[in-house]
């Protein structure tokens, strides 16, 4: 099982939750930014549908897996 954290953060003149390198929109408060950061947590945590998909890999090759619905992240959140 993966691992992803949210941290809390200043960003774009306001407060935004930062995930694996990539921002959130930006929020007016530190607590707005928090709360938004805790529900996208929490809904990261809900399984879904076990899938089939298809992908181009880094050699331009075509892969197929399964992706397991079940396979969900543990996540928090920091800040």
């Amino acid at each position: 099982m993966s691992h992803v954290t949210y941290h809390i953060v200043q960003h774009d003149g306001g407060w935004a939750y930062r995930a694996d390198g990539t921002y959130s929109e930006t929020f007016p408060s530190h607590d707005a930014a928090l709360k938004a950061a805790r529900r996208a947590a929490g809904e990261q945590r809900i399984a879904g549908d076990t899938h089939g998909i298809v992908y181009e890999d880094a050699n331009g090759e075509w892969r197929e897996e399964l992706s397991d619905g079940q396979d969900r992240p543990w996540t928090d959140v920091e800040g």
